[in-house]
């Protein structure tokens, strides 16, 4: 039988008795207070980052950290991405609660766009979403959103902190997250988790469950569902139009999930492991949009409407593959992979103003469209390990080949959304939007890997890429790594790679509308673009250096440190905005259609460009120490910082000679996510009794704020600059065992209820955002206090 992994889920209750010794607690209670902490043991053996099926975290060439299951779950956050920003100061995850940015969830290593972050399940790419953010931290990136993953399927997440572009695929350019899931054959959970915050809204109830079996003698099945809803939250002010909080736009949008998912292994009797891991999530979500006055469309709204764009998720991911030890002495393993992400997009309470205009009549739904993206990818993967005569160490030899098939779709809307200037809030796609996109990537790369001495490792990796699209790419890693004593190793890496623009970068168009202005996007190579001095898109283009020490001065003690510089040239962000008759112009040649309610200044346009070359540099610092108090409990303590700083090392400008980057585009790149995060606390466990806490502080963060009144209002070329202060969280759980199998908790994220730093009304819609929903580097709902509890089984 295979080791049971203790998985963990959420509910309710609280239990409260005397501390006694650990020696008086019965025995299931003892074996509780040693569970796991925050990370696993570095005796691990890790699968991210080397292509050696025996390396051990505590001997990784790259730094990387080993997040369990359990820790993942005392956080508290049923949000994988949550749960990991609280846990790793190098993962952030900026607010993004106004308007669309809302519904699809993403993270962000050293600071880099989501996009240049490669996530993996198992060890295979997983396919991103379909949603594109335009604007704010994540600008042009469709994130690949993990939350769509069943968490009590997950058994540990391996985050490497290392650019690995030549061993895994060019956007690996800040690193690689790779979520294991559970292979067992016996066991299961079952629990859930519900909260709300501190204001009284933003109501979570999460449950669900997972159940290991064995098939036959030789095989395994992990099942896995969850349900999570969360209510709206909102953090608006008063509307300056009406004097009351009318617009709801500041805040998490409503949303409803169902995830599923499945993990299985089976071994042939000639050693042969056949292999699926599958997973399956329809999410809704309900965004709020701006408040429209009653005097907007009096007839069909009487009393003001405020627009809910709804969307309808599926999401879904299939792995099917072999792997052996039997071919000619070489490890192999074969898979493909096919996972996609389809929206269904819609508008409701709302109206297309001039179509009543003109026929007397207009729907107050809307189909806006539909946005898809797939991904099929076919892996050949072999590995051995070669003992040469004339050399003392194990060479080891990993080669492989790669096939990925890309799909970008949009559907089209109906057509009340998108004639005469389009409904209201947001219009539809239009058929000139409209339609299939895709390319084909084709890989290969070599891995090799020895010790020079006892002490001296060496890896060295090299991967070829040819994109129908964009051409060829070539990335190549050089890692190493010096023991100088049991207590002190150093450790290095230089790498590069070459990232190519997705096919939502190259394609996508549309027009948002507010009250009183409209903005739009044209895909990079219209004849629209073109006009404004846009170009075909290139590669971004990357190198990475990172040397680090690793450091056990006493027993129970490791501490490591790595400093890193990461320099991307011809970065994709959003181009400057054009306002006035070019945008309108622009616009038109690509067939859309402005409300003729809205003069020429109120209207605005941008696409996608190679704006600029950036330089990020940083050092990670984390440290482990257990302390062991004779009878009355162990403490696990942890504690990590990130310093991390962007600049613009170089300024591309567009065919016209114009500038490609504007102020706000510049904050974007270089100081929207915190210059800085410390995390630490640690946990305390006796008996049936634990008690997490955490200490954590947010370093600065600056944006420049459009401003919405005022004579500045809406202008493309002059902003607000705002600095977002540091920021302390208290993050707090304390857990009990009822009976052994049962653990129940009470906790709270953000404790004492802090909160961003407040932005001028000026800079808000109407005067109703309290916050900045772009860098606001804590979030922006204040404190989340819940009750759980997990039942194993």
């Amino acid at each position: 039988m295979r080791s049971r992994t203790a998985g963990v889920f959420r509910f309710l209750a609280i239990g409260s008795t005397s501390l006694l010794p650990l020696a008086c607690w019965p025995a299931w209670a003892q074996d509780a207070a040693t569970a796991p902490g925050a990370t696993s043991s570095p005796e691990t053996v890790i699968v991210t980052g080397t292509r050696d099926l025996r390396k051990k975290a505590s001997d990784s060439l790259s730094p990387i950290d080993v997040v369990t299951s359990g820790a993942i779950a005392r956080t508290g956050q049923t949000n994988l991405i949550d749960a990991l920003s609280q846990l790793l100061p190098s993962v952030t995850r900026p607010a993004v609660g106004i308007f669309d940015g809302a519904p699809t969830d993403f993270l962000s290593l050293r600071g880099l766009n989501p996009d240049q972050t490669l996530v993996l399940v198992n060890g295979k790419r997983r396919h991103p979403s379909s949603f594109l953010y335009i604007d704010g931290f994540a600008d042009s990136s469709t994130p690949v959103d993990v939350d769509l993953i069943p968490p009590d399927l997950i058994d540990h997440v391996e985050v490497l902190r290392d650019g690995a572009a030549a061993q895994y695929g060019a956007d690996a350019i800040a690193g690689v997250i790779n979520i294991i899931l559970k292979s067992t054959d016996h066991g299961g959970t079952v629990g859930g988790e519900t909260g709300l915050t501190a204001q009284g809204d933003g109501f979570v109830a999460q449950a669900g469950g997972e159940k290991s079996a064995a098939l036959g003698q030789n095989g395994f099945l992990d099942l896995s569902v969850e349900y999570r809803h969360q209510d709206h939250t909102v953090r608006d002010s008063d509307d300056e139009r009406t004097g009351t909080v009318v617009t709801k736009i500041l805040g998490d949008p409503e949303s409803t999930r169902y995830s599923f998912g499945a993990n299985a292994g089976y071994t042939l009797p000639d050693g042969i492991e056949l292999y699926s891991f599958d997973t399956y999530t329809y999410r809704f979500t309900d965004v709020n949009q701006v408040y429209r006055l009653p005097s907007n469309l009096p007839l069909l709204y009487p009393g003001g409407f405020t627009p809910h764009q709804t969307t309808f998720e599926n999401d879904f991911s299939w792995t099917l593959g072999a792997r052996g030890n039997n071919l000619f002495g070489w490890h192999w393993d074969v898979s493909s992979t096919y996972g996609g992400d389809d929206i269904d997009d819609n508008l409701r309470n709302t109206a297309n103003a001039a179509l009543y205009e003109a026929t007397g009549s207009t729907p107050l739904s809307v189909h806006l469209g539909n946005l898809s993206s797939a991904q099929l990818t076919d892996d050949l993967d072999v590995s051995r390990a070669f003992q040469l005569p004339f050399w003392s160490f194990p060479v080891n030899v990993a080669a492989g080949l790669s096939h990925r098939f890309e799909t970008y779709g949009v559907g089209v809307g109906s057509p009340a959304s998108y004639l005469l200037g389009g409904s209201d809030a947001q219009t539809g796609f239009l058929p000139s939007d409209a339609g299939p996109h895709s390319r084909v990537v084709y890989g290969a790369y070599l891995d090799l890997s020895t010790r020079i001495t006892k002490a001296w490792q060496v890896d060295v990796a090299g991967r070829y890429e040819h994109y129908t699209d964009f051409g060829n790419t070539y990335d190549g890693k050089i890692s190493t790594r010096y023991d100088i004593s049991p207590q002190v190793a150093l450790r290095g890496t230089i790498s590069n790679g070459e990232r190519a623009p997705s096919l939502a970068d190259e394609f996508y168009s549309a027009l948002a509308v507010g009250p009183e202005s409209a903005s739009g996007t044209l895909a990079a190579d219209s004849e629209g673009a073109r006009l404004l001095g846009a170009s075909p898109l290139k590669p971004e283009r990357s190198s990475n250096i990172t040397a680090g020490v690793l450091l056990t001065p006493v027993k129970h003690l490791q501490i490591g440190i790595d400093a890193y510089q990461i320099d991307i040239r011809d970065r994709i962000v959003s181009g400057p905005g054009v306002a006035g008759s070019s945008a309108v112009e622009a616009l038109q040649l690509q067939g859309i259609q402005v409300s003729p309610s809205l003069t020429e200044a109120d209207i605005s346009t941008s696409f996608f460009t190679n704006a600029a070359s950036t330089r990020t540099r940083g050092v990670d610092l984390t440290a482990a120490y257990t302390t062991v108090f004779r009878g009355y409990g162990t403490i696990d303590w942890d504690a990590s910082f990130n310093a991390n700083f962007s600049r613009i090392t170089h300024e591309n400008s567009l065919s016209n000679g114009l500038a490609d980057l504007t102020a706000q585009n510049i904050a974007y790149l270089t100081t929207s996510t915190p210059k800085n995060r410390i995390i630490v606390g640690g946990r305390w466990h006796q008996g049936p009794f634990d008690v997490l806490l955490h200490e954590q502080r947010y370093g600065q963060t600056i944006d420049e704020l459009t401003y919405f009144s005022g004579p500045n209002a809406y202008s493309t070329t002059d902003f607000f600059r705002f600095y977002n202060r540091p920021r302390w969280l208290t993050n707090l759980e304390v857990g009990y065992r009822v009976i052994k199998p049962l653990r129940v908790a009470v906790g709270a994220n953000n404790l004492f209820d802090s909160y961003p730093t407040r932005i001028p009304a000026q800079n808000g819609y109407d005067g109703s955002e309290k916050y900045d929903s772009s860098t606001s580097q804590i979030g922006i709902d204040g404190g989340f206090y819940y009750v759980r509890a997990s039942y194993e089984f």
